[in-house]
């Protein structure tokens, strides 16, 4: 595992704000509270255990934190774990039924960071989103893209064997933040689709930012920087996908 002296040599900007120039959390973060600016219940999707609150920079944890006065923050989340979370007002469990417990139109905006890799029934998840948003409200997803190199090496890797590996290639990742991986909304025609079957408006596009599961080697992290640069958009490793439910 590389040194974090190295990234900064890679990235000599990282000591100055704990965050590099293609950083890729903080304009999503950044982009999450423009939405969310008026909100008075905002849902996390896939909550977990809150792992933002183990992010080496102070800046992105206080993005990564939605609570503010007159605002309910709720957690949805199948693992029980995400109970724990200290980022959110209130966790409710999402039963063997898939169903969001969470009242129909009650939501001004729903966020989604790193989740829609692990649904095995997307149409059922975009219906669900659909029943949650009040009119007008919005929605904010990150998720890989299955073109990418991390994904495509993901499929062809048993997910039986992510944690041991994404352990190894992965700085700070946690066993317990490895899940299974199923891609079944993990392309922007995909994903236009079920935007579109939820009647829902909205838009989806993809960025890149550092090279974070080649820290496994020196090598591998400062040719990935430089290929990261360069990697024409179908190839970028991660799809932002933005929705509105119609007023």
């Amino acid at each position: 595992m590389i040194s974090r002296e190295f990234i900064e040599r890679v990235y000599p900007e990282l000591p100055f704000g704990g965050f590099s120039r293609v950083d890729g959390t903080i304009p999503l973060l950044s982009r999450a509270h423009a939405l969310a600016e008026g909100a008075k219940v905002v849902l996390e999707i896939g909550c977990g255990r809150g792992k933002a609150r183990d992010d080496s920079s102070n800046y992105r944890r206080k993005l990564h934190d939605f609570r503010a006065p007159g605002r309910t923050v709720i957690g949805i989340d199948v693992d029980p774990v995400a109970a724990t979370n200290p980022l959110i007002d209130e966790y409710r469990r999402i039963g063997s039924d898939f169903k969001w417990p969470v009242e129909d139109a009650s939501i001004d905006f729903a966020f989604s960071d790193y989740v829609l890799e692990h649904v095995g029934n997307p149409e059922a998840y975009f219906a669900e989103l659909r029943r949650v948003l009040k009119p007008g409200g919005y929605f904010l997803a990150r998720t890989p893209s299955k073109f990418s190199y991390i994904a495509v090496a993901a499929r062809l890797i048993p997910n039986s064997l992510h944690a041991r590996v994404l352990g190894k290639a992965q700085l700070d990742r946690k066993e317990e933040d490895v899940f299974p991986t199923v891609y079944r909304a993990n392309s922007k025609r995909q994903l236009n689709r079920l935007i579109r079957g939820a009647s829902l408006v909205g838009t989806v596009y993809s960025v890149e930012c550092e090279p974070w599961y080649m820290t496994f080697s020196r090598i591998a992290f400062r040719v990935m920087s430089v290929v990261h640069r360069v990697l024409p958009g179908f190839l970028h490793s991660t799809l932002i996908v933005l929705a509105r439910k119609p007023a």
